[in-house]
């Protein structure tokens, strides 16, 4: 999950890349490993 202020919408697809890409070079693993990057805003109030 990502900081919404700190990554925008393009960037989120090179940073899925670049992690998936990072997973590749360094781990062995049987499969697939499925990258996600989130990036969501919320807003919460509280009626008292």
């Amino acid at each position: 999950m990502v900081k919404p202020e700190e990554v925008t919408e393009d960037n989120m697809i090179i940073l899925a890349r670049d992690v998936a890409k990072k997973i590749e070079a360094e781990l062995e693993y049987p499969g697939q490993i499925k990258v996600n990057v989130i990036r969501e805003t919320k807003a919460v109030e509280y009626a008292k």
